[in-house]
């Protein structure tokens, strides 16, 4: 699957045009080329390295998978590797998905890994800011940029709502609650590796797409960047925060399971020194040996007043202390 548009002057002229017609726009400065590739094959890079004279292992990094967000600079292009990511509201998994940028003077060439990356918020957003298409390549590369980091921050934010969730669990009482925050915690402790996997390299990207002697972004489109860059600070800090807060939970549960084992504990001793005194009492007097009330009926009222007695003042003793 291959999608293009070419931009000439600031205006959309044509759009899923051949892909063997790329040559006869390339050339022109006025133009702004857009290849789009979703699961490539070999053959297509081989096409593309071809057409736009891509270094080998700017193209390797393309074709393999799993790269860390980079963007590599070579004679005639450069190279750009992120991840989009997407969450589904209230649960489920932390998703990424892939995408290679090729970026030449007149060109930009995304290669998809599979269709998780969703393309057509991209150009929506082309269409969206029809006033910035004058500014070529640059103005291409903001839109895609623009859609993977307001993707960065809205994980971030469900990540944040879930630990606040998360959080109101933490002193309820229940087995169950007990082992949902477990799960749920080491849960967004793995997706929040995850993404600071993804967010924090983006920091380095677009700080160097600021550059000035790399030639992408000019000076108009120079606070737009930078509105992206804030965006990936905030998302950074933002995830290292929330990294603090999930260790902060886990902490704080087992505190509270302490707390709860000693609480146990206290009431268990509590008990077990009430139910000895009608043992000791009853000891006492099974000695055999004479004492007051020897073989009498005194004696049994006079050792079951004790053990109702002194049970009595321990009761009464621990639940002052709350111990009961």
């Amino acid at each position: 699957m291959a999608r293009t548009r070419l931009y000439r002057s600031g205006t959309l002229v044509l759009e899923d045009f051949p892909v063997e017609d790329i040559s006869e726009y390339v050339c022109d400065a006025d133009a702004a080329v857009w290849l789009d590739l979703c699961d490539p094959t070999p053959q297509d890079f081989a096409m593309i390295s071809e057409e736009f004279g891509l270094h080998e292992l700017a193209v390797e990094d393309a074709l393999h998978e799993h790269q860390r967000p980079k963007l590599d600079r070579y004679a005639t292009h450069s190279f750009l590797s992120a991840y989009a990511i997407s969450m589904e509201p209230g649960g489920g998994p932390l998703n990424t998905s892939e995408v290679a940028v090729f970026i030449t003077r007149t060109a930009l060439i995304t290669i998809r890994k599979d269709d998780r990356f969703d393309i057509d918020q991209v150009v929506a957003r082309w269409d969206g800011s029809p006033d910035l298409a004058k500014h070529g390549v640059g103005f291409l590369l903001h839109g895609l940029l623009d859609y993977i980091v307001d993707g960065h921050f809205a994980a971030v934010q469900e990540l944040d709502d879930r630990i606040e969730a998360v959080e109101d669990l933490l002193f309820e009482d229940g087995k169950g609650q007990i082992q949902a925050v477990q799960r749920n915690s080491f849960e967004l402790r793995k997706s929040l590796v995850r993404l600071r996997r993804v967010v924090l390299p983006m920091r380095e990207v677009v700080n160097s797409l600021l550059r000035r002697d790399l030639h992408i972004v000019t000076e108009p489109l120079t606070p737009y960047y930078q509105d992206i860059y804030d965006h990936v600070l905030r998302a950074t800090e933002w995830t290292e925060s929330l990294r603090d807060m999930v260790t902060s939970i886990m902490e704080t549960n087992l505190t509270v399971q302490s707390n709860r084992m000693n609480m146990i504990m206290k009431k268990v001793t509590s008990w077990a020194a009430i139910i000895a005194v009608p043992t000791a009492v009853t000891g006492f007097y099974g000695q055999n040996v004479p004492y007051p009330g020897f073989s009498t009926e005194n004696g049994f009222y006079e050792s079951t007043a004790a053990i109702l007695l002194l049970s009595a003042v321990l009761y009464i003793s621990f639940k002052r202390k709350d111990w009961i």
